[in-house]
């Protein structure tokens, strides 16, 4: 998409949207490009799955146990 700068100023709504289909929007002024917005990178978050609790409840260990062993030895000088 190109957009000039009073398309930033007054039509910004469509920018964002060409933005969330995850185009580029390059900026005109004067008819020359003077710059390109380029969508983010979206990161994915962790996976509940990876976490240590999960599936804790099918463990045959005794609550104490399981949290003394994710917490490490952080703990047993005190």
């Amino acid at each position: 998409m190109e957009a000039t700068v009073v398309d930033l100023r007054y039509h910004m709504n469509d920018v964002l949207k060409a933005l969330e289909r995850n185009e580029s929007v390059s900026v005109l002024y004067r008819g020359k490009v003077k710059g390109v917005i380029r969508p983010a990178v979206r990161v994915s978050g962790p996976k509940v799955r990876d976490h240590a609790f999960f599936g804790s409840r099918s463990s045959r260990e005794s609550v104490e146990k399981s949290m003394e062993h994710l917490r490490g030895g952080r703990y047993h000088d005190l």
